[in-house]
């Protein structure tokens, strides 16, 4: 059995009969983690082993663990600021920037690593354009050369630890200022003006070890009637053919109201994703709309996006135990405490 190309998420903290079956589905491939299926690390790392155990190869487990607001994980975890105070240090001081962005990537990493977890979908790669509160301090910054510098080093950070990277919302989220979760944003600018722009550090990064990326439910109005994550135009002809990215393309969560556009039933946003170009389809918070797409994409055979998949692969398997008694660890988790507490880093890094 290969991996399918649905990706689900779970109810609680540990995995229902019901949820044990959909798994071994053939069409799924992958769970996404949520703060709900968190009661400590040690119920945490045995969900984790539970998921992997069902199958082979082993389903996905991934979770949004960017750092700042979007940390999934707390208690137990290192606290990971959030990119746009990267992006503030590196003005003070790009060095420091740099190296604090490349020790944040391999803390996230290496602690979900120590858990089983195969990947964080990070990092984020939208311009702050102050335009978007719900990307705002998730981006690294205002100028996509800093946002591809800073996103270089997290992405380094992360390799290091043996977790492969997703760069999100391609081609760009942080022009408008509705939220994808709750509304359907539509970004007036040109074509030439987006690629000039927001695309930059997907541009670039593809070529430094960018291994998957995530479109945006934004629909790009001069550019086509469809959101990205839908478009043909966006995901074939721009990201695989211009950027020349091999890559697994995931699309956004189906279930949000950017996703409407793609069709009323989920089968029909499944549908459309898939041929626009996604490997994988993320179905969250909808029970009933995830068995609907897994049922209707039944048993896929699609070798090429199955060995996209593979490679988000957790790679550098450690315990919990050897990473903490790892002095570089502690060190480096000393160093984002230290950073919590004074924000102006006005200590030596």
């Amino acid at each position: 059995m290969s991996l399918g190309p649905i990706m689900l998420d779970l109810e609680g903290v540990e995995l229902t009969p019901e949820e044990r079956e959909l798994l071994v589905h053939p069409g799924v491939g992958g769970v996404i983690l949520f703060s709900r299926n968190f009661a400590s690390v040690d119920q945490l790392e045995a969900l984790v082993s539970e998921i992997h155990a069902l199958r082979r190869p082993r389903l996905l487990v991934a979770v949004d663990h960017e750092g700042g607001r979007v940390q999934r994980f707390r208690d137990g975890f290192t606290l990971i600021p959030a990119a746009g105070h990267l992006g503030q240090v590196f003005d003070q001081d790009p060095h420091r920037g740099r190296r604090l962005a490349e020790t944040a990537g391999w803390v996230m990493a290496v602690e979900l690593r120590a858990v089983g977890i195969d990947f964080s979908f990070a990092p984020v790669l939208d311009i702050d354009h102050g335009a978007s509160e719900v990307i705002g301090d998730r981006a690294f910054h205002a100028n996509p050369d800093v946002v591809t510098d800073l996103g270089r080093h997290w992405i380094k950070g992360m390799h290091e630890a043996g977790m492969a990277a997703t760069g999100k919302h391609f081609p760009g989220h942080g022009a408008v200022a509705a939220d994808s979760h709750t509304d359907l944003p539509v970004d007036r600018r040109d074509y030439k003006d987006i690629y000039a722009h927001d695309i930059v550090p997907f541009k670039r990064l593809v070529h430094h070890g960018l291994a998957a990326v995530m479109p945006a439910h934004v629909v790009y109005a001069e550019v086509d009637a469809r959101p990205a994550g839908f478009s043909a135009f966006w995901l074939q002809d721009v990201l695989r053919k211009r950027l020349g990215f091999q890559g697994v393309i995931f699309s956004d969560d189906l279930n949000m109201a950017g996703a409407a556009a793609g069709g009323e039933t989920f089968a029909d946003r499944a549908t459309l994703a898939r041929q626009a170009g996604c490997d994988m389809l993320l179905v969250c918070n909808n029970r009933a709309g995830a068995i609907e797409v897994v049922e209707h994409i039944g048993d896929p055979h699609d070798p090429v996006s199955y060995l996209r998949l593979a490679r988000m692969h957790g790679r550098h398997d450690i315990t919990r135990r050897q990473l903490h008694s790892m002095g570089k660890w502690q060190e480096a988790v000393a160093t984002l405490e230290k950073y919590q507490d004074d924000p102006s880093l006005a200590f030596d890094f």
